[in-house]
């Protein structure tokens, strides 16, 4: 249930990041060695050299520069890859490989991609979520199927979504909604290929839908949208990609719990769905079914939605959120919801930010 914008640095990139969280910590989520919430951001450890972080509903998932993974937080359902179900709260090695390449976090369940191209998952295999053809917990990696070229992956509420190298596009599990796209409501327990397009370049998985961009900035949407998440200006659920406007200068897209936000080429920002916490940021409470601009300002550089709260980087290095506050997920020290973006701290050496669609916590890369 992550957006794989981490995918921008690669795992030997020179550039090497320190990692700060903060939000709801009572699962040790927040990778500090304590359960304890935190409503400002807090470094974890205090080594640099990570390359890529994703946060679960009640986890974290990291590959360090060094293409080693690890893990912290929630372990209910094994999603930690430890062969435990032990919580831990500081991050723990998961085995002795270095050859991770990208991961995503889900509702209980883990993803990745090594850089060899294979997949490989582990958690919770409610749904069919894990894609190896069963409904098992796994509480290590598995790979999934024998076949690589895997290049990017993300992980909802108990379905996934993928894209191999080749631009096609693939999912599997949970399917109550369309959000599989393939034209049903059947669960499917391992990867399907959707459509015979091989044009896609960025998926993201939310709670009940599915976002993505296609390599022309075109943007698609499928799935439930009870709250307009689809943005297709209709609550109607679609079982198959729809194009979501007619723009091709879409960038980055993310989904989180019925709220869906992106960025486009221009450095804008856009939001729809469910506003209920002000988590669109428009500075209103009022769900929206179609794309709308937030702010005027033309100096986004990626954002990220959330479980009713979103968080947002701008080319300057400033840090941004907004949405609900309840566990400090907004980082300004407060538990105030607030419905339009408010900058966290006064730094400008953030560089990712990151969190879950199921997930009250939040994190941000700063080099």
């Amino acid at each position: 249930m992550t957006t794989e914008f981490l995918l921008l640095t690669s795992v030997n990139a020179t550039v090497r990041f320190s990692l700060y969280l903060w939000g709801l910590g009572t699962s040790g989520q927040l990778g500090n060695n304590t359960v304890i919430t935190k409503s400002s951001p807090i470094q974890v450890g205090a080594l640099s050299g990570w390359a890529k972080v994703v946060a679960g509903s009640d986890s974290c998932l990291a590959v360090k520069t060094d293409g080693t993974l690890w893990a912290w937080g929630g372990n209910g359902s094994g999603q930690l890859g430890d062969n435990t179900l032990i919580s831990k709260s500081s991050p723990i090695q998961i085995g002795a490989l270095s050859n991770w390449a990208q991961v995503s976090g889900g509702n209980g369940y883990c993803l990745a991609v090594k850089t060899d191209g294979t997949l490989w998952s582990w958690g919770s295999g409610a749904s069919g979520g894990l894609g190896d053809n069963t409904v098992i917990n796994k509480s290590s990696p598995i790979q999934i199927g024998a076949l690589s070229g895997w290049a990017q992956v993300s992980g909802g509420n108990s379905f996934c979504l993928a894209v191999k190298t080749d631009g096609t596009l693939w999912a599997w599990g949970n399917n109550s909604s369309g959000q599989l796209g393939d034209n049903t409501v059947i669960i499917k327990s391992s990867p399907i290929q959707i459509g015979a397009l091989s044009n896609w370049a960025q998926v993201s998985a939310g709670s009940d839908q599915s976002l993505a961009v296609k390599t022309d900035g075109t943007l698609w949407a499928w799935g439930s949208s009870v709250f307009g998440q689809l943005g297709g200006n209709t609550v109607i659920a679609k079982s198959s990609p729809i194009q979501i406007g007619a723009l091709s200068n879409w960038s980055q897209v993310s989904a989180g719990l019925r709220i869906s936000v992106a960025v486009k080429t221009d450095g804008t920002l856009w939001a729809w769905g469910n506003a209920t916490f002000g988590q669109l940021g428009d500075n209103t409470v009022i769900t929206k079914s179609s794309p709308i601009q937030i702010g005027a300002l033309s100096n986004w550089s990626q954002v990220s939605a959330g479980l009713r709260s979103s968080v947002a980087v701008k080319t300057d290095g400033t840090l941004w959120a907004w949405g609900n506050a309840t566990f400090g997920q907004l980082g300004d020290n407060t538990a105030i919801t607030k419905s339009s973006p408010i900058q966290i701290g006064a730094l400008t050496n953030w560089r990712l930010a990151f969190t879950g669609p199921l997930s009250f916590h939040v994190g941000a890369l700063s080099t």
